[in-house]
Order: structure tokens, then sequence, then C-alpha cells
């Protein structure tokens, strides 16, 4: 008879190319690789440095996300970035995508935001998958079953070229929540709670594996934000059980289709009411800044599909 498996040593399993040794650590296949302007530049300039290519771009996806400026002129008006440092990292990775052929989306995309969120909207984040970007909390994805963890600039660069990962097996950490979060208590309440008896350190080198009604009942979002604060703990990939709740992941998906449909009839009415503004612009009406629509992040790449597919989930 086999010996069980948590969910994380199943997803391993399942993307080890090379088992770890006592000298080496194992290779692994990386599904999703999400970069953004940060953590990129030192890794692009090791490509060139080598003459390689990116191996998989095709599985690599980036967004400007967080040297981004927050002045709506200097995203949408065409004014200058003030900070020179975050308008040479927006430089380099817009010159980068386009030398390697990765998609980007850029300062004035409509789907661009928070690297850890754009993942679960564009449905590219899916269960059973292996995720990696250079930000530490990029565990935000184990709330819908994938292994996910943040990652070096040096590894970075050889996600870019290989596809796959150095990396030691992590030992497992089961947390069982048990009843209900009493009312004005947050996730965050939670996750903090569990880093006050596990301590800071208490997850290094472990994943953490969420589950227990108190996970069960929680939203989507509501458990992204435990699985992005568990590095907070040591702890670089949080997973929750696949049993806690595919429910929750197609209410997730409905309510995004919902939006979606929302945000198009939007688009398709904004086009008059944009040129309604400009006109009151030119001639001393309305500041067309201050539409809202214009900053809007909106749409989906294609997360109809993907979310639709999950609605065939059934909890374990």
């Amino acid at each position: 008879m086999s010996t069980p498996k948590t969910m994380f040593e199943k997803v391993w399993a399942a993307h080890e190319v090379v088992p770890e040794s006592a000298d080496t650590p194992a290779v692994i296949f990386i599904d999703l690789h999400l970069t953004h302007e940060v953590t990129s530049p030192q890794a692009f300039a090791l490509l060139r440095k080598n003459k390689l290519r990116v191996r998989r771009p095709d599985l690599t996806f980036a967004t400007m996300d967080h040297a981004t400026p927050t002045r709506t002129e200097q995203v949408f008006g065409g004014a200058p970035i003030t900070i020179d440092s975050a308008a040479k990292q927006i430089r380099q990775l817009e010159e980068n995508c386009a030398a390697f052929g990765i998609e980007l989306l850029g300062l004035q995309d409509s789907r661009r935001g928070i690297v850890h969120i754009i993942g679960p909207e564009l449905g590219l984040t899916q269960p059973g998958h292996t995720i990696v970007c250079g930000d530490s909390h990029t565990s935000t994805h184990g709330a819908f079953g994938a292994l996910a963890f943040g990652i070096g600039t040096t590894e970075v660069g050889h996600v870019f070229a290989t596809q796959c990962l150095l990396q030691k097996k992590a030992k497992t950490f089961e947390i069982d929540v048990r009843g209900r979060l009493s009312v004005g208590v947050t996730p965050k309440d939670l996750i903090l709670a569990i880093i006050g008896k596990v301590g800071v350190s208490g997850g290094t080198g472990h994943v953490f594996e969420y589950r227990g009604e108190a996970i069960r009942a929680m939203s989507m979002e509501q458990r992204m934000t435990v699985c992005n604060m568990s590095i907070e703990a040591g702890a670089r990939p949080a997973r929750r059980c696949l049993d806690c709740g595919a429910r929750a992941l197609e209410n997730f998906a409905d309510r995004r289709r919902r939006e979606i449909r929302s945000q198009r009839h939007h688009r398709r009415c904004g086009a008059r009411t944009d040129d309604h503004l400009r006109h009151q612009s030119r001639h001393g009406g309305a500041d067309q800044r201050q539409h809202p629509r214009s900053q809007r992040r909106s749409g989906v790449r294609r997360g109809d599909e993907i979310y639709g597919a999950q609605r065939g989930r059934t909890d374990s």
C-alpha cells in the first residue's frame, strides 16, 4: 500500500524533473512564471550575457507593479515619471519583454494590477500548478490550490532560461483551524494569531497547508489574505487544501464573470462618455482626469473560459 500524501506532496511529485539527492536539490518544472519590473532587470542581463533565450515565454507573464506611479498624468497623460529609478525599471521591462517575446501588461493596460492579484483575475492561477515570482508574497496563489512561492533575482534568471527551478523539498506543516471566526474577526486577525503561536520563523523550511471549518467558510479573497501573510511566519509556500472549498472557488468565478460582463458594458458606453468629457475639457468644463473610467483597471484576458472549467469541480 502506498504512503498517503498531502496535496503539496502530490503536486511536488507531479512536477519533479530530477529528484533531490544528498548533495543536490531537486529540479522542479514551473507552470507559471510571473515577473515585474523590480526583480527582473538583472535576470534579463544574465540571459544576454550568456546569449540565452527565455525558454517558455508562453508560460511567462509580466506586469508593471512595484515601481508604477500613482499620479494619473504620469500614467495616462504623457507626463514623465518623476522618480528616475522607477522610470528606468519600467522602461527596462518594456524593452526586455519586447526583446524576449513576453506578454506584458503595460502602464495603460486596463488589466494591469498587483502581481499577486492579476493571476487569479486573468485565470492564470490554477489548482495544482507551480507558480513563482520575484516577490515574497507569491504564496497568495496557494489559496487556489497552487504551489506558489517567491524567488530571488538569480532564480528568476534560472526560470527564464530553463523553466525549471532548483529547490529542496520543504516539510509539511498542517494548520487545522476549527470552529468559526467570531463577528468582527477577520482573516488577517487569524493569520496574525497563527504567526503569534508559531513565531516569525516557525514556518521556515515548511509549506503551510490550511484546513478546517474556519478555512472552509472563507471566501477566496479571505483565503488569499491568509496565504499571502504566511511568509511572515517564514513559510514561503502556503496552500489551502483542495477539499476546503471548490464551492468557494466556483462562487469566486461566478462573481468574476458578472464583473466582466459589467466591465464590458461600461467600456461599450465609455467611449461616448469620454468624447463628451474631452469636449467639456476643451471648453472649460469638467476635467477629464476626474473621470474614473479612464483609470479603471478592468477586463480579463481569458478568465471566462478558464473559470468556467472550474465549475465541474466538486469538494473532495
